[in-house]
């Protein structure tokens, strides 16, 4: 094994003299930047949507660049058939499908003349640090070692493997949230000087309130109450939907539950759950639900309950603020970050405090406007082009 890994270390010095100088004259000519697109091209939730807003905002706001996106394979869907389309977005398929991932796509950069190579989930390639393409990571969080009961040993170690090599061997970390930040400092030892904190955004399609009709259609399509409270996110242990399900025994009752995740083993205790407080009637659960419906599904919720044990940031949160929807969370984590001081927190083994929370909100219209319109005063910080110019000066400064 270090036999093949000094030949190919090598290889790629051979490679890497031939490659013309990345950072000549990079603030007079166009950028190449390279992602790990194996998300982007393939994932149509999570981290597939997170990489495609990255990328496709900087390719809007920056034109003049050129992003290669680098990925094994490309599934053949709607949203990632548009975002190929642009013409200065790239889909780059492997030469050698060896080890490519993790090794071989050097080759393909160093041909490409990338300047800059982003792996947008947790890793990098090995040797990067022996090329003149400067690298930078994305660590969204380190929850597999806050709570490892969560994962399967082999998965956990992998996960750790991966991410602290990358954080040690990448130009510039980037973190989702201080949180996050501040775990990888103390977890990995990494020097804080190295890791810059760039939020994320949402899709520009919660910024935008729907007509009433469209949202009547809504209503209509999914049989959705009147009045309800809303939950988004994987039905798992850690996002914690027992306790909303718990709390909502003591809520008023003209308000039903709609929760909207993919359902997990952790689902048959929520449905235990559901069944021995006999609150079939007032939960609307719901899987599959189209992208592009979600927008109009939070605009017409009353509160927005998220009461997640650990986060790397909370995007649902985001979304809800967007939609003007007052938001309770859970302390703990990073969900201050992404709910600001007017949202409010529970903590997330409290049922009384939940439920005596929410009350509090629904039987107070002044209260929830305060929380709507700060709380949309608020997320502008997390708008796509502070956002996206913020990654884009963290490029340029790794260049200098």
């Amino acid at each position: 094994m270090k036999v093949e890994g000094k030949i190919a270390h090598e290889s790629l010095e051979n490679l890497s003299s031939q490659q013309e100088n990345p950072q000549l004259s990079t603030f007079n000519s166009k950028l190449k930047i390279g992602y790990d697109g194996k998300r982007a091209a393939n994932n149509l939730t999570g981290l597939g949507n997170y990489s495609r807003s990255l990328i496709e905002h900087l390719a809007d706001q920056y034109p003049e660049n050129q992003y290669l996106v680098y990925s094994p394979k490309a599934k053949s869907a709607k949203q990632i058939d548009a975002f190929f389309e642009k013409e200065n977005i790239q889909l780059k398929l492997p030469q050698d499908r060896f080890l490519w991932r993790t090794l071989n796509i050097l080759k393909d950069l160093l041909r490409d003349n990338v300047q800059i190579f982003h792996g947008l989930s947790h890793e990098i390639p090995f040797y990067i640090q022996h090329t003149p393409i400067k690298s930078v990571v994305t660590i969204h969080d380190l929850i597999f070692l806050r709570f490892p009961h969560y994962y399967k040993l082999i998965d956990r170690k992998l996960y750790e493997w991966k991410s602290k090599s990358a954080c040690k061997r990448a130009d510039k970390i980037i973190a989702i949230s201080e949180k996050t930040k501040q775990d990888i400092v103390e977890l990995y030892g990494t020097n804080p000087d190295k890791i810059e904190v760039i939020y994320q955004s949402c899709d520009e399609s919660f910024k935008t309130t729907l007509s009433q009709p469209t949202l009547e259609k809504i209503r209509r399509e999914y049989n959705l109450p009147d009045k309800y409270i809303l939950s988004v996110g994987t039905i798992e242990a850690r996002k914690n939907l027992l306790l909303t399900i718990k709390a909502l025994r003591n809520v008023r009752d003209d308000y039903k539950l709609v929760v909207i995740g993919k359902q997990t083993p952790y689902f048959n205790e929520v449905e235990k759950e559901i069944e021995a407080l006999a609150l079939k009637d007032r939960i609307i659960l719901l899987r599959n639900i189209p992208f592009t419906d979600l927008p109009g599904i939070y605009q017409m919720a009353g509160i927005f309950v998220y009461p997640s044990f650990y986060e790397g940031f909370g995007i649902p949160i985001i979304e809800a603020l967007y939609s003007g929807v007052p938001v309770i969370a859970a302390k703990g984590s990073c969900l201050e970050e992404a709910g600001g001081p007017k949202s409010i927190y529970i903590e997330p083994t409290d049922v009384n405090g939940l439920s005596n929370r929410i009350n509090e909100v629904l039987a107070n219209p002044s209260l929830q406007k305060e929380m709507k319109e700060k709380g949309l005063e608020f997320v502008q910080k997390f708008n796509s082009p502070l956002v996206t110019q913020q990654l884009m000066n963290c490029y340029l400064n790794i260049l200098k």
